[in-house]
């Protein structure tokens, strides 16, 4: 046991580490240091709770023990095996079980008060069932709605919107049954109001994701994110524990300051993209232009037109995070600059499906981060630039998003692949992006198809330069 000024200050000490390891993470330059500042906040915070909450026998020591070892084990296994292609459904997932750990808390505060020192059964404090129930809210909606994302971007769901009929006036009546829940949960503490809380945030929270289209998915895992850090901040008071309440509220405003962030980039706000679908009118459009011609090339007509050039904008997007053909791109950068070429890399805040997708994975090809521009600072390049070399990035690059008042990707500010001299889009098909609208960069007088795998192809490149 350690004194409570003692836990104070380390609490206090993982709670400035956590800052300076978010303050780490916006650069990647940084970011390992920040991810070890993490690591190493966390641990005081974890120790200090074991400390300050030591049990008196063995056998609560042998299942905290045993699930720290459970957990770790699992974890590590995850983040030896896990691709990166998986890591945005691997997010939605932690993201679920944070939820739930805050529901699990929630019912043990409610069924043992005592040890939590907020009451005894049936004579709960006030502020406490406050903290309870909105905990409990928060992280029943949190777990549902970050499984159906999970499904979602795993593939197990459509990435389409699912609508449902009247779906707003569905929302908003379960809404307003679940703050009458909660304010009745407050004043009488009736374990079943807690439980019919905790099944209605449940349902909503799965309604709620359901109708949000796969475009919408990068700006939908950052808010769960957020979700989930309000959920263990309001658990936290009700624990007592500064850390926790400390988390909460940086991965809550975090959380919520990206999602502000992506609904910007995305020209959307962020209660359209809770509320409405994306995309869900955009298929009858996508069949009618599959039929139009398109120009076709080869991976030697893309090795000439690159080496000749004097400077290369490379579009990386989801297409490349699938073939794994990050690090094939980065030696084809190489020769290029050998020869002379300028070679820089445009990233769209919402390329891939989450945020920092691409920046990841260049730099797990280690892309020199002085060659990564976000597109505000690269965008007007693209004039200036002799080819766009698109590896994979459809949605980002649609040009529809500033002309057509139709599309549903409308307003998006996208990158200006289509001003380059010319424009090399490899992919597998003539498929739509994943907002379900079809690529009016592909019919371009300016573009140049380069069909097939995102890796094969940037290897055959890669080859006929080596020639």
């Amino acid at each position: 046991m350690i004194s409570a000024d003692i836990a104070a200050l380390l609490y206090l000490l993982a709670g400035v580490l956590f800052i300076l390891a978010l303050r780490g993470l916006s650069s990647p330059r940084t970011a390992r240091q920040g991810n070890l500042q993490g690591m190493v906040g966390m641990g005081i915070a974890i120790l200090t709770t074991l400390a300050v909450a030591a049990p008196s026998d063995w056998i609560s020591w042998l299942l905290i023990i045993g699930g720290l070892g459970i957990g770790g084990g699992i974890g590590a296994y995850m983040a030896r095996t896990v691709k990166m292609t998986d890591m945005p459904q691997l997010v939605a997932a932690f993201h679920s079980l944070v939820g739930l750990a805050a529901v699990f808390v929630a019912a043990a505060a409610l069924y043992a008060p005592e040890a939590f020192g907020i009451g005894a059964v049936g004579a709960i404090h006030p502020q406490a069932l406050v903290e309870m129930s909105l905990g409990v809210a928060i992280g029943a909606f949190t777990f549902t709605g970050s499984v159906i994302a999970f499904a979602k971007l795993n593939g197990n769901m459509s990435g389409k919107p699912i609508i449902l009929p009247a779906r707003h006036a569905i929302h908003i009546a379960m809404g307003l049954v679940l703050i009458g829940l909660v304010w009745a949960f407050v004043v009488t503490g009736n374990p079943w109001l807690f439980w019919l809380t905790t099944i209605l945030a449940l349902v909503l929270g799965g309604l709620m994701i359901i109708p949000i289209g796969g475009a919408d998915m990068p700006v939908v895992v950052s808010m769960l994110n957020s979700y989930s850090g309000w959920a263990a901040a309001g658990i936290g008071f009700t624990l007592g524990n500064t850390a926790l309440i400390i988390t909460g509220a940086l991965v809550g405003s975090s959380g919520a300051i990206l999602s502000y962030i992506m609904c910007k980039a995305m020209n959307r706000s962020f209660i359209s993209v809770i509320l409405g679908g994306f995309g869900a009118d955009s298929s009858a459009a996508a069949a009618a232009e599959d039929d139009r011609p398109v120009k076709q090339g080869a991976a030697e007509d893309a090795a000439f037109l690159m080496k000749n050039a004097g400077k290369v904008i490379i579009v990386p997007g989801y297409g490349m995070a699938v073939a794994q053909a990050q690090h094939a791109l980065r030696e084809m950068a190489d020769l290029l600059k050998k020869e002379g070429v300028t070679v820089k890399y445009a990233i769209h805040p919402v390329a891939g499906r989450m945020p920092g997708h691409m920046n990841v994975l260049l730099a797990e090809a280690n892309v020199p981060y002085d060659e990564v521009f976000e597109l505000e600072d690269i965008n007007s390049e693209f004039a200036q630039s002799d080819v766009a070399f698109v590896i994979g990035a459809n949605d980002v690059t649609n040009p529809a998003a500033k002309t057509d008042k139709t599309s549903p990707i409308y307003g998006m500010p996208v990158l200006n692949v289509e001003d380059a001299g010319t424009v090399l889009f490899i992919k597998r098909g003539m498929a739509a992006g994943y907002a379900g609208v079809q690529n009016e960069l592909f019919f371009r007088d300016n573009t140049m198809m380069l069909f097939g795998d995102a890796k094969k192809v940037t290897e055959d490149i890669v080859k006929s330069l080596g020639h």
